[in-house]
């Protein structure tokens, strides 16, 4: 055996025997991983996002909506009362990148989905002080003004298939046409959408049905956060697809 005091005079033992420690450690955490067919538990309702949804969340991202609001509800009470059921790991399994974060100049928008109509969030975003007056957010009205580019969308679902997101070759094939008809609830594919993409919210988002926008688009993304998983349902003892 040896003593304590012959290892603390002695640093290269110190830090051999540190560095044995250390991966025993990590061994046992991440040995067991290699044998999980996956560390995310399934969960009843989880989808991929609609092309006009993923259209959206680029924006959010382009936008740099991430860098003040979180989509992370934490296991705290103060949270949960305050946002929703706290966050899980589901929701975000389609996401690249995830959304995460503590750090919130603004609230969660884990579960914003529902919470507002679509005028509110279009007013919120052409002038957030209108609507909040202590916000610091900033205006984006040309959201209204600015047609939403969407000729490669089929390429971005195609991209984000090959990290492991099941969009089907249907899915691609069709990715134009079903991003169009889901601000046209009259439109022959506002059926083929909800099939697809279920509890996908079809209507024009922003209220003006002229232009196809990037606010249709954000808008639409925003109102299907937290919408999908059914939480009257859900129970988190790993029986979730009753």
């Amino acid at each position: 055996m040896i003593s304590h005091d012959k290892i603390e005079k002695n640093s290269m033992l110190l830090l051999v025997l540190v560095l044995i420690t250390v991966s025993i450690g990590g061994l046992v955490e991440i040995a067991p991983l290699f044998y999980l067919k996956s560390t995310i538990e399934t969960v009843r309702g989880m989808r991929p996002y609609s092309p006009l949804e993923l259209a959206g969340r680029q924006i959010y991202i382009r936008e740099g909506c991430y860098n003040c609001h979180s989509q992370m509800i934490r296991s705290l009470r103060d949270e949960v009362e305050r946002y929703g059921h706290y966050s899980l790991a589901a929701e975000s399994m389609y996401d690249h990148p995830f959304q995460w974060g503590s750090k919130r100049t603004g609230p969660d928008l884990a579960r914003v989905g529902g919470r507002y109509s679509d005028e509110w969030h279009t007013d919120h975003l052409k002038a957030p002080r209108s609507i909040v007056p202590e916000s610091i957010m900033p205006g984006y009205p040309f959201l209204a003004k600015t047609p939403l580019e969407y000729d490669d969308i089929a390429a971005h679902l195609e991209t984000n298939r090959m990290v492991g997101v099941p969009y089907d070759d249907v899915m691609i094939k069709n990715a134009r046409i079903d991003l169009e008809a889901q601000v046209d609830p009259d439109s022959d594919g506002a059926e083929a959408v909800l099939q697809r993409y279920p509890k996908a919210q079809i209507r024009d988002f922003d209220g003006d049905a002229k232009i196809l926008s990037e606010m249709d688009a954000l808008i639409a993304y925003l109102q299907m956060l937290g919408t999908l998983v059914d939480f009257d349902v859900y129970k988190a003892d790993g029986d979730n697809l009753r």
